[in-house]
């Protein structure tokens, strides 16, 4: 099977594409690109797991949020339907989706996203049901939570909670959380969540379904600083921040995605997996930080972030 990916880096690296990977960089705002892509290739699989993903930040971004996470994913499927040769589409929503409901998540949870990262998601997710009624793309929708392993961008300072305590700690800084930390996530090691997105395509059960995925187990950001302090050697060292907007408990429950996928689902521990990426943080190193280019609204911004932050 020929692959192809697209990719403008903001988030990545192209040392990290796969050997046989045919790599190409731009966006998926690139309508005449997406365009010329889908009719080059003619793909039967799509997998659009393209979003600027800093959840809490999104709220400072709506016009580049939106655009990017919402209209990009558009551009993907309109694509998809035009062309005519595409099988399933394959999404990676969020979540962030469900907002404050009751916990566990679950799939027939009516969402109620309280972000726009969340709010675009499930835009998404009803225009895709939308394409398939319409003009019968097929697609299957993830719902990840919290993912973290190797070859994430240490740098990034707004997502990616883990990567941001092993950089803090190899830069010889505390690690910040917002808050007092009891929030608690179900950290979600990549080699639980990958294998299923990737074998969605040849689970005719999965069609125009909607799946959780991630781990079972939900942590505190406290608890998860003294797990990622271990495996990386040092005793933990915690700054507290100013709390901020967020939902303070987000973890969902599974037991679709085991009936669909239960033989590919390893239910890696959050110190397995915690040690693992450790073990290749040690060895990439500490990546300097990018503050985010374009805050578009500053009221309530994050004293944290106010401090970044580059203006337009």
């Amino acid at each position: 099977m020929r692959v192809v990916a697209l990719d403008d880096l903001s988030g990545g690296f192209e040392d990290h594409v796969p050997a046989g990977v045919e790599f190409v960089r731009g966006s998926i705002n690139d309508v005449d690109l997406v365009n010329r892509l889908f009719a080059e290739h003619r793909f039967e699989y799509v997998f659009h797991l393209a979003a600027y993903a800093a959840e809490g930040l999104s709220h400072f971004i709506k016009r580049f949020n939106y655009t990017n996470n919402l209209l990009g994913s558009v551009n993907l499927i309109n694509a998809a339907v035009n062309t005519g040769t595409v099988k399933c589409f394959v999404f990676t929503s969020s979540i962030a989706v469900y907002g404050r409901n009751q916990l566990p998540m679950t799939e027939d949870t009516v969402p109620q996203p309280e972000d726009p990262y969340g709010i675009a998601k499930y835009a998404v997710e009803l225009d895709l049901k939308e394409a398939h009624e319409i003009f019968g793309l097929n697609h299957v929708i993830f719902r990840p939570h919290n993912v973290y392993g190797a070859n994430q961008n240490l740098g990034d300072r707004y997502r990616n909670v883990i990567g941001i305590f092993m950089n803090q700690i190899m830069q010889g800084q505390p690690m910040t959380i917002f808050g007092d930390g009891t929030q608690t996530r179900a950290f979600s090691y990549i080699d639980d969540v990958a294998p299923v997105i990737a074998a969605s395509i040849e689970r005719p059960a999965s069609y125009n379904q909607v799946f959780n995925v991630g781990a079972d187990q939900p942590y505190s950001v406290a608890e998860l600083a003294k797990v990622v302090a271990k495996a990386m050697g040092v005793p933990p060292q915690i700054n507290h921040l100013e709390a901020r907007n967020e939902v303070v408990h987000a973890y969902s429950a599974h037991e679709k995605a085991h009936k669909v996928f239960g033989d590919l689902i390893k239910n890696v521990s959050l110190e397995t997996g915690v040690n693992q990426m450790a073990v290749w943080a040690k060895k990439t190193g500490a990546r300097q930080g990018q503050a985010f280019k374009g805050i578009e609204v500053r009221k309530n911004l994050p004293a944290s972030w106010a401090k970044l932050e580059i203006p337009n």
